[in-house]
């Protein structure tokens, strides 16, 4: 793969009447203010790009410029193809010159740029909107969500299951490797024992349980077997090494699926949220309860949203964190990102505590609004009651903010694979919200 890096204005650029092709060239514009953005996304796709000869392929901000349309409109990457091909808006917003790329070149050039990038790249427009006084961060609301992986509902038989099903599909490949790879194949009789789980009742489940964990401890041992009998060859071919690291990913996560069932199923242990396994496919998703609410399998996501309705910051959370843990930290990012500490913050109530309360006051925040007092007086949080409502009705916009994120830009679930991804898909979205709504503004004032 080539990557070139060119980033110029074309001289013919026409772009529909529709309100949706004027955005596009006002986020087109917003563009060219920042050419540095490139030189960030450039250094990521560099790190596989090494071939010096040959057609030139997309240039990095034909790249960018894409993952920004995928983004904003929520198109899988063969949608994302079609479009650029077939709207006159899109192939010129993406500077493309009559290329048409295909969705695997997409796919695989836009998912190379970290989510690092992104949030330098978020920050270089808050710049702009601070100069523009589009958003100063003087005013902040802080909130937090959950945001589902793309994988089933894990229960444990799911996921013994899920088990065998992944160890038979490397066993075939290690037979077509290699012949002396052998086993008996026990996916059908793995399918049925979840079936029987499922729709057995509670007084039965632990017979068929114990059938499905020896059947998955039986083909884990031939899955040992392989590796055994393969890791010793003298020449190890490209898919063997590609086997043995498979191997390696999903063994030890195998491993802790039977350990868990043993406990949870048969002993009637309660396993902690933090040694579970929930995914063989996404490990890192997190188990994410909120309140009285449905839980979900994910990870949590705390942001701060400013007066504009921009999104200021935002993070992804390993684990499932106290909201009052993170206030502080939030708070030390705006600093980082402003070079000074809002003036007020509205919060909701899981934030809430004194301790909270009394470290934003002496970092320099005048006015600090919980949404719930939990224990706290309304004086001692801000200056009036009327100080409290106001800040109570500007916290209440960020549920807005969360709702377009979920609705609109794909933050209900996440599609990407790998928490690095997980984190780029949140970024890019971030990045693409705040283009959309910074586009609306100038078009709107202007």
């Amino acid at each position: 793969m080539r990557i070139t890096y060119n980033p110029q204005k074309s001289l013919f650029e026409k772009y529909a009447s529709h309100e949706l092709g004027q955005e596009l060239c006002e986020i087109s514009k917003l563009l060219d203010e920042h050419p540095e953005i490139y030189a960030y996304a450039h250094k990521d796709l560099n790190r596989v790009a090494t071939q010096e000869t040959g057609r030139p392929g997309l240039s990095v901000e034909m790249i960018v410029r894409a993952a920004i349309l995928k983004q904003s409109r929520q198109l899988s990457y063969e949608d994302l193809a079609f479009h650029l091909e077939d709207s006159q808006s899109f192939h010129t917003f993406a500077r493309l010159d009559g290329r048409k790329p295909k969705k695997s070149v997409l796919h695989k050039t836009i998912s190379l740029i970290r989510p690092e990038t992104w949030e330098k790249i978020n920050r270089e427009f808050l710049k702009t909107a601070l100069i523009e006084k589009i958003e100063t961060g003087d005013k902040i609301r802080i909130d937090s969500t959950g945001i589902e992986s793309n994988i089933h509902y894990p229960t444990d038989s799911s996921l013994l299951v899920d088990s065998v099903r992944v160890m038979t599909r490397l066993l075939k490949m290690g037979r077509d490797l290699y012949a002396f790879v052998v086993f008996p194949n026990r996916n059908r009789r793995a399918k049925g024992l979840g079936r029987n789980i499922k729709y057995s009742r509670a007084k039965n489940r632990k017979q068929h349980y114990r059938q499905l964990l020896k059947v998955t401890q039986e083909t884990l041992s031939y899955f040992e077997k392989a590796r055994e009998l393969i890791l010793p060859q003298e020449c190890l071919c490209e898919k063997a090494h590609a086997w043995l690291v498979e191997y390696e990913t999903h063994h030890p996560l195998i491993i802790k699926i039977i350990d868990q069932t043993k406990r949870r199923v048969l002993t009637g242990e309660s396993v902690p949220a933090s040694e579970k396994v929930i995914s063989l496919f996404e490990p890192h998703a997190d188990i994410i309860s909120k309140g009285n609410r449905e839980t979900i399998f994910g990870h949590k996501l705390n942001l701060i949203s400013g007066k504009s309705s921009l999104i200021l910051d935002a993070v992804i959370e390993k684990g499932n964190p106290a909201d009052s843990e993170r206030f502080l930290p939030m708070l030390e990012r705006q600093n980082d990102i402003y070079n000074g500490y809002p003036k007020s913050s509205a919060a909701d109530g899981g934030y809430a505590s004194k301790e909270n309360l009394q470290k934003a006051k002496d970092l320099g925040v005048h006015q600090v609004m919980f949404h719930k007092k939990r224990g706290l007086q309304i004086e001692d949080m801000v200056k009036s009651k009327w100080a409290y409502r106001q800040l109570r009705n500007f916290r209440a916009g960020v549920e807005a903010n969360i709702s377009c994120l979920k609705r609109a830009y794909g933050f209900t679930r996440c599609l990407w694979r790998g928490f690095q991804k997980f984190k780029a898909y949140i970024w890019s979205g971030v990045v693409a919200y705040n283009l959309m709504l910074m586009a609306r503004i100038k078009l709107k004032s202007g």
